[in-house]
């Protein structure tokens, strides 16, 4: 099992706006399918994320996470989660459960800089994917200090999107 995370950026550094948004939404033209969402969830068998994240999700028309296993970082679980849903305020424990329920499956971590820093402090994050948004935002979250700057990474590979975004995908390497 691999845990990978798919961030935007802007090019100043953002993962979300000033108004707390993700990068991603300031770009007019955005959308799941050019941004290679759709594509990279297709490829996973759960996602991984925190609190935060997960609940503006059970107000939306549609759920995102069809056919795949949930596993919150919280704790306490919200009200209208569905059943099938695993919430757990411990890391290591909530880590335990997916390791269990998709022992060979990849994992989407999706989530905000607290949320990837509590799973790559575990050592279980495996590949930090960045999308850099053509945006300038001034402000808003910024990936570090939340995440320690003292992780190695690798490239992996990157792509040109249509829209002008450039995906990053590095590889973490672990400690000995």
């Amino acid at each position: 099992m691999r845990i990978m995370t798919r961030l935007c950026t802007s090019i100043d550094g953002y993962v979300t706006t000033p108004q707390g948004w993700p990068a991603q939404l300031a770009d007019p033209d955005f959308s799941p399918e050019t941004y290679g969402f759709v594509d990279f969830q297709q490829r996973v068998s759960a996602v991984l994320m925190g609190r935060a994240t997960f609940e503006p999700a059970l107000g939306s028309e549609r759920w995102p996470w069809q056919d795949l296993g949930v596993f919150v970082l919280g704790s306490h679980r919200p009200e209208g989660t569905p059943d099938h849903v695993v919430v757990d305020s411990d890391p290591t424990r909530l880590l335990e459960q997916m390791r269990a329920a998709h022992p060979d499956g990849d994992v989407h971590l999706v989530g905000g800089p607290r949320t990837v820093e509590t799973f790559r402090a575990l050592g279980a994050l495996d590949q930090l994917g960045l999308i850099v948004v053509p945006r300038l935002l001034g402000g808003g979250t910024q990936l570090t200090p939340a995440v320690q700057t003292d992780t190695g990474l690798k490239l992996s590979h990157h792509n040109a999107l249509p829209n002008g975004a450039v995906e990053l995908v590095y590889d973490i390497e672990k400690s000995a």
